[in-house]
């Protein structure tokens, strides 16, 4: 399988080379042909520096046609990217590059000089970002471009790793998961199929190429499908998300539910011009609560798809239909995925139990890089199990409840914590909040309500309101030991919610005595 075909080279050999492939605000509009002159010339390179195919390559960079262009010439040289976010850590990245054993790195974020990467970082053999422009922008470097020495493209068997995804951390020590080329193409069908996406597309993403749902929002899923991807570089929030749907006018939005909650405050504020071009938004990386998905729905006057997905299938697994969306649910596997609830032990479970989700397809990764005994524990019985805790309603729809290792054990009752966060998100006073479990002094689970204040609100008001609905609306096993009102939720570097510092956070209150 040819990857760089895939998702480039077809529409150069159709004679839609001239069709823009990206938007980057540092070098402009960059055509496919271009796009594709720049990927054979990053392998020649790589070919004349004599970077050995199948070399593990480091890539720590920020999004840019660069970026990609850097990932889709390691890929024509036969080599493995490992896209990781400069947000990262020094130890992080350190950790990353011994545990896949990196032997080239490609770097485009500031200050790189100044990050203590250590001596196996440095030492290795690189390009960057500012070296790739300069193929878009004038004369290109030699370093980094040198098309008559570029080889065939290389052509991946269906199960050899061809990506390394690491998971984000959000419960623990990262993952390298190992993606197939198989599992790519896979993605691009099923779930640009389901997204209807086309060559007159334009896509936005909010979620970074580093970040397993964005690689597939700003990779995948629009060069396979010959439309435009508009760049996002730097930080990204809400206030420069709006500017960028009002100033390149994307007909697909590719999010996450916290960032909806700005952008509909600021839709509210400043009216629906930006959204204006908008047929369809997407929300996945997290899950998204079904009164927030109907006023996505509501006010940005666009179809939703509610996504789950998992780095352990590479992208979304299971979606509400854009036109046809059951209120609540997190929707029905995407084409070519399999899904079943099972117990414990692996057993299928009939409707209505609730139980953990297994995904079955080739988007399934291969495995964890060097985990032998997670690999044995999550991708097993045919296909992975993605650690979420759902159940199948009797018309074929997913419900999603929490985390596996979210689920508390009230006095021997299982409640989800979505099921407490529901109340609590009735507060006006409340802008966002996450419930976790906290073990007390006998070693028994108490759950721990954490509550960031809407605007202007004090903070005392907020624990007064929640305390009220709790006490009307949850029967008293199901009420949180304690609300703590923060100033906001811990996330992690792709911008999930990181209930692991919460646990740490309300285990240290509880061993103070609080």
């Amino acid at each position: 399988m040819k990857l760089v075909e895939l998702l480039v080279g077809k529409h150069v050999r159709a004679g839609a080379g001239d069709r823009v492939s990206h938007g980057d605000p540092d070098v402009g509009e960059v055509t496919y042909a271009r796009l594709h002159d720049a990927v054979t010339g990053y392998a020649g390179a790589l070919r004349e520096r004599g970077v050995p195919v199948g070399t593990r390559a480091l890539v720590v960079a920020d999004d840019s046609v660069a970026t990609t262009a850097a990932i889709l010439g390691l890929w024509w040289h036969g080599c493995v990217p490992v896209p990781v976010s400069p947000a990262l850590s020094d130890p992080e990245l350190r950790f990353m590059a011994a545990d896949c054993e990196a032997g080239f790195a490609h770097f485009d974020f500031p200050n790189a000089s100044r990050r203590e990467l250590g001596d196996h970082i440095n030492g290795l053999p690189r390009s960057t970002g500012d070296e790739v422009r300069t193929v878009f922008g004038g004369a290109p470097d030699t370093k980094v471009y040198a098309p008559e020495a570029a080889a065939d493209e290389a052509d991946w068997a269906a199960r050899q790793p061809a990506l390394i995804q690491y998971t984000s951390g959000s419960t623990g020590s990262p993952k390298g998961v190992l993606h197939a080329a198989t599992g790519i193409k896979a993605v691009a069908a099923s779930v640009g199929s389901l997204a209807g996406l086309g060559p007159e597309d334009v896509v936005l993403s909010t979620a970074k190429v580093s970040f397993g749902y964005g690689f597939g929002n700003s990779v995948i899923l629009p060069l396979a499908a010959g439309a435009r991807t508009v760049v996002l570089r730097g930080g990204v929030d809400a206030h420069a998300v709006h500017s960028a749907l009002r100033r390149h006018r994307p007909t697909v939005l590719f999010s996450v539910p916290r960032m909806y909650v700005a952008l509909l405050a600021l839709t509210a504020a400043h009216g629906t011009d930006a959204i204006a071009s908008l047929r369809l938004a997407v929300t996945a990386g997290e899950h998204c609560p079904a009164a927030l998905a109907e006023q996505v729905r509501e006010k940005l006057g666009v179809p939703l798809i509610n996504g789950l997905g998992a780095t352990e299938a590479l992208h979304i697994v299971v979606a509400t239909p854009p036109a046809a969306a059951t209120a609540g649910a997190t929707g029905r596997p995407v084409t070519g995925v399999s899904a079943t609830v099972r117990d414990k032990d692996g057993a299928p479970l009939p409707d209505g139990a609730e139980g953990v989700l297994h995904v079955a397809g080739p988007c399934v990764a291969l495995g964890y890089l060097n985990r032998t005994e997670a690999t044995r524990r999550t991708f097993a019985d045919g296909g992975a199990y993605t650690g979420d805790i759902v159940r199948r309603d009797e018309a074929g729809d997913f419900w999603y409840l929490c985390r596996a290792d979210d689920l508390l054990n009230m006095g021997g009752y299982k409640v989800a914590p979505s099921e407490i966060e529901a109340v609590v998100r009735e507060a006006v006073e409340v802008a966002e909040c996450a419930v976790v479990a906290v073990s007390d002094e006998n070693g028994l689970d108490q759950a721990v309500a954490y509550a960031v204040p809407a605007p202007g609100v004090d903070p005392s008001v907020v624990r007064k309101a929640i305390l009220t609905l709790l006490r009307s609306r949850l029967a008293p096993f199901k009420r949180p030991a304690r609300v703590e009102v923060i100033d906001v939720l811990p996330t992690t570097s792709t911008g999930k919610l990181a209930r692991n510092r919460l646990r740490e956070s309300a285990g240290r209150a509880a061993g103070e005595g609080r």
